[in-house]
C-alpha cells in the first residue's frame, strides 16, 4: 500500500514531536505539554503506523513499549573494554592518587571531571549513524550480554540523536557508556507492587535496576521506569571529536544522550575533596542511590600520557584500572543489632573464621543476618560476647563487619566466645600458634573443608609433580566424590578417570602413569607434600637432611625439632601439631601401604656423609644465594644444587644476600639494588664453571 505523502510528512513530525518531548519530561525534568496531550500524539503516531506498517523504523517512539520475550541473551564483544575504576576510601588515598598523576604529567595542578558515583549496573549504548543499533551489559568488561529491546524501553535514552543545525553532528559510529539505574520513587513503586501480587521484593534499588534490565520479556522491563545517565565514551569513528571528558560529555548532552546534572570540573585534588564534601551533603537529598564520588583527569591527551606510562610499567599486561580515574566511596552504612550466636568456618587452608549470627537488620539497601568477626585477636579486641548490642556496617558495602560493641547494654549472663578445641568440619585438633591471630585446623590431609587445597598442593611440580592433575580436575574429583584426601589418588582406575568431564582414555591413562611416577620421590619432596603450615621446600629438605627417615620425623620431640636451621617455635608447633593428628597419620599410612602401591623415596645422605663434607668446604657453604633471570638448566635443579653445597636460596635480595646468580632477562628490581646491598654478582657461565668444578671434586673423592 503506497503511502499518502501527506501521512507519512505526519508521522515524522510526529515522531520529531514526541522525542523532543521525551527529552523535556525524562532528561531535562521540564515538561511543556501535559501528559494527556503526550498520550493524545503517542495514539496518533499508533494509529499511522497501525495503518501503514512501512512507516515504523526503529527509533520510533512507539518502539518502546518492547517487542516478544527473547529466548536468551546474545554475547556481545565491546569495542573497547570497559575498565573497572580503582577505589579510595579515605581523603590520603585520593591524595596519593593525585600525587600519582601530577607525577606522570609533570605538572603542579591537574583539572579533574567530577560526577556522582551511581550505584546501577553498567551498559554500553552504540550508534550508527544516529540510530540506537546495540546495548549490551559490561559483563567481564569484554563481552557483555545485548540488551538493546530492554534499553529501548527506557524513556531517556534516545533511540536517535538529535540532528543539531550549525553544530558538528555526531559521529558514523558512537559508543557511550553510561549507569542504569532506578529512583528511590520507582523503586518504592516496583516493591508496593511485589507486596500486593505477593511476589519477592528487591533489597535495594541496584538489584531491582539490574533484574529489571535483565529481563528476557522487553515489555517487563518498560513496566519497571528504568533511568540512565552517560558517564564517558567507548570508540568514536567518522568525525572530529573533543579534547576533553567535560566537553564530550557536553556534546552527548546536546545530542540527546542524558548526564549527571551534577557534573562538573573542579581544580587539584584540594577541589576534588571539596566537590567530595558537597555531594555528601546533598546525598540524602537526590532521588538516587550514589555511593560516592568519580574524579577523571579531564584532558584526553593527559588521559593517554597517563595510560602509556601505566602500560610501559606493567610491560604490556592488561590494564584493568585506568591510571587517570578514581572511585572516592563512601563510609559504609551502620545499623545496630544484636549478636545470637557465633559460629566457625573453616576456610580451604584451614583456617578458622568466626562469624556473628544476627538479629536481621536492613542495612545499606540490604537485609543483614552475618557478619564476620575476623579472627579471635579481633574478638578479644572488641570484647564481643554472645547477647552483645553492635553496630554493624558493609565494609566496602560489600562484606558486613561488627565495628563495635556497646557493653553498657549487654545483658546479664552474656557468654565469652571462646576458640573451639577441635574443627568443626573434622574434629582434629585447633592449633593458634603463639604471635598468630589466625586459629587453623590441623587434620590438614583429611578435613573436607581442606581437601581440594591439600591435594592441589601435594600434586604440584614442587611437590609429587604429578602432571596432568590440574586444579579443576582435582575440584571434578573431590565433588564426585573419587578423591578424599591425596592416598585416594593412588586408588583411581581408568574406567572412573575416562569417565569424567573432558577426560578421555588417552587422557586417562597419561594421568594414570604420571601417578605411578610420582610413586619414586624423595623424602624432602613428600614432607613437603603434606602441606605442614610453615614448612615450605628449605624446611622439608633440612628435615630430611637432618632425620633421613619419615618415622623418625613423626615421633621427634620439639627439643629435636629447634636445633635445625630455619625452624623456631612457631615451625615446631605446627610440625608436631600436624603429626599428632590420627587422621592425618591415617593418609600418610596410607601412602606408604603396598595395596596403593606404596610411594617410595632413598634414605637422603646423613650428615656425616660426603655430601656433608662437600657442603661444608664449599666456597657457597653458608651462603644466601638469590636467583634472578633465565638460566641453562631448570632453576630447580640449579636450587638443589646450591643447596647441596651448602647454601640458602631464596626469593627476594636484601642486606643479608651474599650471591645473586643472574641469568637471561633478569628482574630489574633486583638488580637495582644489587650495589646498595653490596652484592656478589655470579653471571650464568661463572656459575655453569663453579659448579662443573665442584661436581668434579665431589666423584674424585668417591672414586679414591
Amino acid at each position: 500500500m503506497t503511502v499518502p505523502a501527506s501521512d507519512r510528512e505526519r508521522a515524522e513530525r510526529l515522531r520529531r514531536a514526541l522525542e523532543h518531548h521525551n527529552r523535556r519530561y525524562y532528561v531535562l525534568d521540564d515538561p511543556e505539554i501535559p501528559d494527556a496531550e503526550y498520550d493524545r500524539l503517542l495514539r496518533e503516531l499508533q494509529t499511522l503506523e497501525a495503518d501503514y506498517p512501512e512507516l515504523v523504523t526503529p527509533d520510533s517512539p512507539t518502539q518502546r513499549v518492547g517487542g516478544e520475550p527473547l529466548a536468551s541473551f546474545a554475547e556481545v564483544e565491546h569495542r573497547l573494554p570497559m575498565l573497572s575504576l580503582s577505589n579510595a576510601f579515605d581523603e590520603q588515598a585520593l591524595r596519593d592518587f593525585d600525587r600519582r598523576v601530577r607525577e606522570g604529567l609533570a605538572t603542579d595542578r591537574v583539572r579533574y571531571s567530577a560526577e556522582p558515583k551511581l550505584d546501577g549496573l553498567a551498559i554500553s549504548l552504540c550508534y550508527e549513524n544516529g540510530t540506537l543499533v546495540r546495548a549490551a551489559t559490561r559483563g567481564d568488561g569484554h563481552r557483555g550480554e545485548e540488551v538493546t529491546a530492554q534499553v529501548r524501553t527506557i524513556q531517556s535514552v534516545p533511540l536517535r540523536l538529535r540532528d543539531l543545525e550549525r553544530e558538528a553532528r555526531w559521529p558514523a559510529l558512537l559508543e557511550v557508556r553510561g549507569e542504569v539505574f532506578l529512583t528511590y520513587e520507582r523503586f518504592a513503586a516496583i516493591n508496593a507492587r511485589a507486596q500486593r501480587d505477593g511476589a519477592k521484593v528487591f533489597a535495594n534499588p541496584r538489584n531491582a535496576a539490574a533484574g529489571s534490565l535483565r529481563q528476557l520479556d522487553p515489555r517487563v522491563t518498560a513496566a519497571r521506569g528504568l533511568s540512565l545517565f552517560c558517564y564517558g565514551l567507548g570508540a568514536v569513528e567518522g568525525a572530529p571529536w573533543s579534547e576533553s571528558h567535560s566537553d564530550s560529555l557536553a556534546r552527548i548532552a546536546a545530542w540527546g544522550l542524558p548526564v549527571s546534572p551534577e557534573q562538573q570540573c573542579v581544580e587539584g585534588v584540594e577541589g576534588c575533596i571539596a566537590y567530595y564534601a558537597a555531594m555528601a551533603e546533598r546525598r540524602e537529598q537526590l532521588a538516587y542511590a550514589i555511593d560516592g564520588v568519580v574524579f577523571k583527569v579531564d584532558v584526553f591527551a593527559q588521559q593517554r600520557l597517563l595510560t602509556e606510562k601505566a602500560q610501559k610499567r606493567r610491560k604490556g599486561a592488561e590494564n584493568r584500572n585506568p591510571a587517570w580515574a578514581i572511585a572516592f566511596k563512601y563510609p559504609a552504612e551502620e545499623a545496630l543489632t544484636t549478636v545470637e550466636a557465633v559460629e566457625f568456618q573453616v576456610g580451604r587452608t584451614g583456617a578458622l573464621t568466626p562469624v556473628a549470627r544476627l538479629a536481621p537488620v536492613a542495612l545499606a539497601g540490604a537485609t543483614v543476618s552475618n557478619a564476620t568477626l575476623h579472627n579471635m585477636d579481633e574478638i578479644e579486641r572488641k570484647d564481643v560476647h554472645v547477647g552483645d548490642t553492635v553496630y554493624v556496617r558493609r565494609a566496602g558495602d560489600v562484606i558486613p563487619d561488627v565495628v563495635r560493641v556497646l557493653p553498657e547494654r549487654r545483658p546479664a549472663g552474656a557468654e565469652p566466645i571462646a576458640l573451639p578445641a577441635h574443627c568443626p568440619v573434622c574434629h582434629s585438633d585447633v592449633l593458634r600458634a603463639e604471635g598468630e591471630a589466625v586459629a587453623r585446623c590441623t587434620g590438614g590431609l583429611f578435613c573436607a573443608a581442606q581437601r581440594k587445597e591439600a591435594i592441589k598442593h601435594f600434586a604440584s611440580r614442587r611437590a609429587l609433580d604429578i602432571e596432568g592433575l590440574g586444579d579443576k580436575l582435582v575440584e571434578q574429583l573431590v565433588e564426585c566424590g573419587l578423591v578424599a584426601d591425596p592416598a585416594d589418588l593412588y586408588g583411581l582406575t581408568l574406567e572412573q578417570l575416562s569417565g569424567l568431564e573432558r577426560m578421555g582414555k588417552k587422557s586417562a591413562a597419561n594421568l594414570l602413569a604420571a601417578l605411578d611416577r610420582s610413586r619414586q620421590t624423595t623424602l624432602a619432596r613428600f614432607i613437603y607434600a603434606l602441606g605442614i603450615r610453615e614448612v615450605g621446600e628449605a624446611t622439608a629438605q633440612a628435615l630430611a637432611a637432618h632425620f633421613c627417615d619419615l618415622d623418625a620425623l613423626i615421633e621427634a620431640p620439639e627439643s629435636a625439632l629447634l636445633p635445625i636451621e630455619g625452624i623456631g617455635p612457631v615451625v615446631a608447633a605446627h610440625i608436631q601439631a600436624f603429626f599428632s593428628q590420627p587422621h592425618n597419620l591415617e593418609v600418610i599410612d596410607k601412602l606408604r601401604s603396598p595395596a596403593l602401591g606404596a610411594i617410595t623415596w632413598e634414605r637422603p645422605a646423613a650428615p656425616e656423609d660426603d655430601g656433608a663434607t662437600v657442603a661444608a668446604t664449599s666456597p657457597l657453604s653458608g651462603k644466601t644465594v638469590v636467583i634472578t633471570g633465565t638460566l641453562d638448566r631448570p632453576r630447580d635443579e640449579i636450587k638443589a644444587r646450591l643447596e647441596a653445597l651448602g647454601a640458602k636460596v631464596t626469593t627476594s635480595l636484601s642486606r643479608k644476600t651474599d650471591v645473586l646468580i643472574v641469568g637471561a632477562k633478569p628482574g630489574d628490581n633486583k638488580l637495582k639494588h644489587v650495589e646498595e646491598f653490596g652484592v656478589e654478582i655470579v653471571n650464568g657461565e661463572r656459575l655453569a664453571e663453579l659448579l662443573g668444578a665442584w661436581d668434579a671434586r665431589d666423584h674424585a673423592g668417591s672414586d679414591g
